[in-house]
């Protein structure tokens, strides 16, 4: 069977830094598995790796997708099928890293996902809602889903809400599978920092941001036709990004109220990743290399 090394956690973990440590050590190239990171352009606000953190390790499905067009699940999966038969054509250790835990269950077999058509009428009815409108509306429709979604993000809430309208529930774990039958054989790594140092990562990393010229970004995105309504779509940064470009917030304003949204959506990151009792929490880079090279043999 396969092998594949997969990186989970909330964000600002470490999970790239990670990946590439692993990859550089077994001799692997990296899938990111990263909802926003797909897309062109959005580079400080997602705090993509540049090249220079990339040490030379191939990565893939970053920059792969116009920010203006939805990037689907379908679309990842396709994608990601691609790259793993490029790196194990060239005879290298696939790597995913990531916090989109939709993308990666979803990718190595964990989860079945429904191919539910968009509906346009539909779509056209929950945009004129309030993102608190369309969250009250999928708890009635499907809880569990309401449970472990980005409450802020109207994109993501209208396609589970068009979901469970078409099928009348989420994606779960594909009870067909098992680690006995599945495509792939799964190395599950996890980062889970304490709460405090979680915190203290996450706010450090968004000062950084802010400083790199996150703002600035999204400026030129906006002017270059990315519409506030797209920004908005797009979620987390890009929601009060879009807010701060049109005056809206203030900059503490929008520095205290995206640090909290980062917060809970880290939460809900973990409540994601702790459902899967296959994933080896680890302490230290040096842990993790050492279950990887079990898994693979001594390599």
């Amino acid at each position: 069977m396969e092998k594949i090394i997969a990186i989970v956690g909330p964000t600002a973990s470490g999970k790239s830094a990670l990946g590439i440590y692993l990859a550089q050590k077994l001799g692997g190239e990296v899938i990111s598995a990263d909802s926003r990171q797909v897309y062109r352009g959005l580079n400080i606000g997602t705090g993509k790796v540049t090249k220079k953190e990339m040490a030379g390790i191939p990565h893939h499905l970053l920059d792969v997708a116009s920010p203006r067009r939805q990037f689907t699940v379908d679309d990842f999966v396709r994608r990601a099928q691609k790259a793993y038969s490029l790196i194990r054509a060239n005879k290298r250790i696939p790597v995913v890293v990531g916090g989109t835990g939709l993308y990666v269950d979803t990718f190595v077999g964990r989860m079945s996902y429904p191919s539910v058509p968009p509906n346009q009428k539909l779509r056209a009815r929950l945009e004129r809602l309030t993102t608190a409108q369309l969250f009250e509306q999928l708890q009635k429709l499907d809880p569990r889903r309401a449970k472990n979604i980005e409450r802020t993000n109207p994109r993501r809430l209208i396609r589970a809400i068009e979901i469970a309208k078409a099928i009348g529930k989420s994606p779960t774990k594909d009870k067909t599978t098992n680690t006995t039958n599945n495509k792939y054989d799964v190395l599950w790594l996890g980062l889970s920092p304490t709460l405090e140092k979680l915190r203290k990562n996450i706010r450090a990393r968004l000062l950084a941001r802010i400083q790199a010229g996150m703002v600035v970004e999204a400026k030129k995105l906006h002017q270059a036709g990315l519409s506030f309504k797209r920004m908005n779509k797009l979620g987390l940064e890009y929601r009060y990004l879009a807010l701060l470009l049109q005056n809206k917030i203030t900059k503490e304003q929008f520095t205290q109220e995206l640090e909290r949204a980062i917060n809970h959506y880290a939460k809900r990151q973990m409540r994601w990743f702790k459902r899967n009792k296959d994933i080896n929490w680890v302490g230290s880079k040096t842990a993790a290399l050492r279950l990887a090279k079990e898994f693979l043999g001594g390599r």
